[in-house]
């Protein structure tokens, strides 16, 4: 038995080296043994390749706004182990959390003993966090985040009352595919019998997929552009607005202040899911509760404003995609600045795309590497890049610190960026910072 949160979370971390096994079989079988927790709790799905969590946020707010109790299941976490289970955004307590452990950790090591083989370390989080909604923690709607593809990720287990996908693109190819037509079938996987579907999917070979997936589990389908429309009608330093129009109503002028447009589109997307809620379940959402909830959204890590003197930004462009949604906000909101940037990432991301990308945006370029199973070496990524003002520092923390206190009085941008793992050590690095210097 565990007694203390950290020895919960010792253990849970210690499932990571079972590494990442695509497959239910490990899944239902806990579920079978716990009595099908998923089986008694209404949810939401989310899939894609980039703008999951934000999508997340934005309908979280919104069903809270309409007075709901709405869990949430999100990976991976920016600041504390907890939040990957959290309700109305309070995370799980550590009590809750030891609790969870402890009916979780036999079932584990049975499991282990099987055929199926030892469970992961996400299939463990994912069938602590059903647990908890199911039993611990009532509430009336838990939206789950695909952690990786969908047809064979550990949530898919769950029958939705709808299903989201955002846009799909270039990322874990070695685990989902090398074409888009083969990540997008592995998004797609989601997609079930009956389930209304929303998507904001626009590349044509991910689209046709989606599209023969819903028709043939007769899933009704709302496509971005098609059955459901958004432009964007203004934005700056404070947000994004825009408007909004489906079957079921249209809203002149929607509010976010998550920056980007690519923030629109996972909005649009989280608006729609509270469309489908509402018009095929009956969920009560007035138009002031969608309103309020999508302007009070914050997402941590994702073009994060920490410090204003020197202006540093954070933001987790992991993979190709996120990178161009990254360059367009800097285009459009630092446009005339010089940028400074500190870069880190995993292994399994397509660099030789990525790289170049950042090396025609920015007027120097930092390389580093942190404390991670697949961080790549900061070598590695400086041999990559062309830059004419690059280099590499094996110590993050130095790196991070000397170019703060080399820009204060600037107006020159520093942008962080890189793996969400990474951006997450920052984050909580700079916050640190801070907080000893105000008290000093």
């Amino acid at each position: 038995m565990f007694e203390t949160y950290e020895e919960a979370v010792g253990w849970i971390r210690s499932r990571s080296k079972f590494g990442m096994k695509p497959g239910l079989e490990r899944m239902q079988w806990l579920m079978e043994k716990l009595h099908h927790p998923e089986q008694k709790i209404r949810t939401v799905h989310v899939a894609g390749t980039n703008g999951k969590g934000s999508t997340v946020t934005f309908l979280r707010n919104i069903l809270e706004q309409a007075g709901l109790l709405v869990g949430t299941f999100t990976s991976p976490y920016i600041e504390q182990f907890n939040e990957r289970i959290s309700v109305n955004g309070t995370p799980v307590t550590d009590a809750d959390l030891v609790r969870l452990t402890n009916e979780i950790r036999p079932l584990a090591e049975e499991l282990e003993h099987t055929a199926f083989g030892a469970p992961t370390e996400f299939e463990v989080i994912t069938a602590m966090s059903l647990l908890y909604f199911a039993g611990i923690r009532p509430v009336d709607i838990v939206i789950y985040e695909v952690g990786l593809g969908g047809r064979l990720d550990s949530t898919n287990v769950i029958t939705p009352l709808a299903s989201l996908i955002t846009n799909i693109g270039h990322d874990h190819m070695n685990v989902l595919g090398h074409t888009i037509a083969e990540i997008a079938s592995e998004k797609a996987g989601i997609i079930k019998h009956g389930v209304p579907v929303a998507t904001t999917a626009m590349l044509p070979d991910a689209l046709a997929v989606i599209e023969e997936k819903a028709a043939k589990e007769k899933a009704p389908l709302f496509r971005a552009g098609k059955e459901f429309s958004f432009a964007e009608i203004g934005g700056d330093l404070t947000g994004e607005q825009f408007r909004f129009a489906s079957p079921y109503g249209a809203y002149d002028r929607l509010s976010i202040t998550m920056m980007g447009r690519h923030q629109i589109y996972n909005a649009a997307l989280a608006v729609m899911g509270a469309e489908l809620l509402q018009h095929f379940h009956h969920f009560r959402i007035p138009q002031h509760a969608l309103e309020k909830g999508l302007l009070e959204s914050k997402w941590i890590g994702r073009f994060e404003k920490l410090l204003d003197d020197p202006l540093v930004i954070i933001d987790g462009a992991h993979n190709p995609e996120g990178i161009d949604s990254l360059i367009e906000t800097m285009d459009t909101h630092l446009r005339g600045k010089n940028i400074h940037m500190i870069f880190s990432a995993l292994g399994d991301k397509d660099l030789d795309h990525m790289i170049p990308k950042l090396d025609q945006k920015t007027d120097e370029i930092i390389f580093t590497t942190f404390d991670f199973p697949r961080a790549i070496p900061a070598e590695v990524l400086y041999k990559i890049s062309r830059h004419q003002n690059k280099s590499f520092s094996k110590d993050w923390k130095e790196t991070v610190r000397t170019k703060i206190k080399e820009m204060k009085g600037s107006e020159d941008v520093l942008v962080i960026t890189g793996s969400l793992y990474f951006i997450s050590k920052v984050r909580k690095y700079i916050l640190g910072q801070s907080e000893r210097k105000g008290q000093s």
